[in-house]
């Protein structure tokens, strides 16, 4: 204690020292000189006594998260080489087997689908989600498209209902469906599209974004996945710059459907049906083209969006699974500790805190040292399983790594956000999409509808 005090004691030396030079004037030279004496001496002493104890703290506590992040990297990869090497795919694991049509039950067999494209004045994409989802191999007695249209500008909403309207008249099942708020944003749209009479037709619902365009056998490939393993809620397809995912609606209703509590709903909702014992399949070959944002104002925005709400729905969620029944106490672990806290949360944090203040500040402090596993070996084992996993994009690695530290501390905002609560938690900025090229690509190709 007497050791924390000493700058303080340092600083009431000092005051003395200046109010004696104010009223001794040949005393005052040689003040000024004992006030820098002081001056530095009490520095010194704040620095060893307060500054670098504290700096010893902050980069033990770093080193430490660096190790679980490493960890969690090489158990990941480890999984991953997994399935590589023994060759595990979905269709292995789980029983696959492809739609067969009956003569005597015609289209029967197939299960009823509900397409769901959520949008909000896309002006440039709307022809390419709704086309692609119109071209979607599967009978058309047995398929829904509902566009579920939130724009606010009247020239595109007219343009949007004219699209449906021309793909009603080649005997696509299509609806255009409006309503008078923007409650709840994209969830609260795909909520609303739910409460229609002629979803209860439905067994299975794929969801599209607005750039999304699924190819045409899609729903060929994922959906005899649910329809042969009963404890599968959702196929999910891989990311091309996107995502995209067929859900059991049984599942969905269970689980309590669509909530627009946060900004990420998918999320919300995988983790909900999770909770409740339902299994997901990932499809690494079923892909489904989507579009990067155009700039980097729409991608600091999405970013903002993917941070802040997952650390808000952690807020929201972690009595939810510590008090659920249905799944063991490991799987509990696992998504409180591995895929919120650690991937959602301190992941941001530490890239910020650590690489960004933590690393520059030590120069200032030679005498607090900073192993080399944690500053070079453990980030580049983490960058180099980064290029195994995409080895087309190893040229842009160093671009990728200065990016990320850029975005760490735009990430690491909007995660505060989240877990507080602030101002902006529940903001939604619509990611501008501009179609580009991939839409005389889209539009020129004549897919092919399955139709008897």
């Amino acid at each position: 204690m007497f050791l924390l005090l000493k700058p303080l004691i340092f600083l009431h030396d000092l005051s003395l020292a200046l109010l004696s030079g104010m009223f001794h004037g040949e005393t005052l030279r040689a003040s000024v000189d004992g006030v820098g004496i002081s001056m530095n001496t009490m520095w010194r002493e704040t620095r060893s006594v307060l500054i670098v104890p504290v700096f010893k703290y902050v980069v033990a506590m770093c080193l430490v998260i660096s190790l679980l992040i490493f960890m969690e990297s090489v158990y990941m990869n480890l999984v991953v080489l997994y399935v590589k090497l023994f060759n595990r795919k979905p269709e292995k694991v789980y029983k696959w087997e492809a739609m067969q049509e009956d003569m005597e039950l015609a289209h029967q067999n197939y299960p009823m689908v509900l397409v769901q494209v959520p949008m909000y004045n896309e002006r440039e994409v709307f022809e390419l989600s709704i086309g692609a989802a119109c071209r979607l191999i599967w009978p058309l007695d047995r398929l829904i498209i509902q566009v579920l249209d939130d724009s606010t500008e009247p020239a595109i909403m007219e343009m949007v209902s004219m699209e449906c309207a021309k793909w009603a008249s080649k005997d696509v099942n299509i609806k255009y469906e409006r309503r008078d708020n923007r409650n709840g944003y994209k969830a609260g749209a795909l909520k609303h599209g739910m409460r229609h009479s002629y979803v209860k037709l439905c067994d299975y619902l794929a969801i599209f974004d607005a750039d999304f365009q699924p190819e045409p056998d899609y729903l060929q490939r994922a959906i005899p996945f649910l329809i042969h393993n009963p404890e599968l809620a959702l196929v999910q397809a891989r990311w091309r710059f996107g995502t995209a995912g067929v859900w059991r609606i049984r599942a969905m209703e269970e689980a309590g459907g669509w909530k627009d509590r946060t900004t990420v709903e998918d999320m919300d909702l995988a983790v909900r049906v999770g909770l409740l014992g339902w299994k997901f399949v990932f499809i690494n070959d079923l892909e489904v083209k989507s579009e990067l944002p155009s700039q980097f104002k729409a991608f600091r925005f999405q970013q903002h969006r993917w941070s802040c709400g997952p650390a808000n729905l952690f807020r929201k969620m972690t009595l939810e699974i510590i008090h659920n029944k249905r799944v063991k106490i490991w799987k509990k672990f696992y998504v409180i500790y591995s895929f919120f806290f650690l991937r959602k949360i301190i992941v941001h944090f530490f890239t910020f805190f650590f690489y960004c203040v933590v690393l520059p500040t030590s120069v200032f402090l030679p005498e607090v040292g900073i192993p080399t596993w944690s500053t070079i070996y453990g980030p580049s084992i983490i960058t180099l399983f980064g290029i195994i996993a995409t080895p087309r994009s190893f040229y842009l690695v160093v671009f990728w790594v200065l990016f990320e530290n850029v975005m760490a501390m735009h990430r690491t905002k909007g995660t505060l956000i989240g877990l507080f609560e602030g101002g902006r938690v529940n903001e939604w900025v619509v990611t501008e999409k501009l179609g580009g090229t991939l839409k005389s690509k889209l539009l020129t190709g004549n897919g092919r509808i399955l139709k008897r």
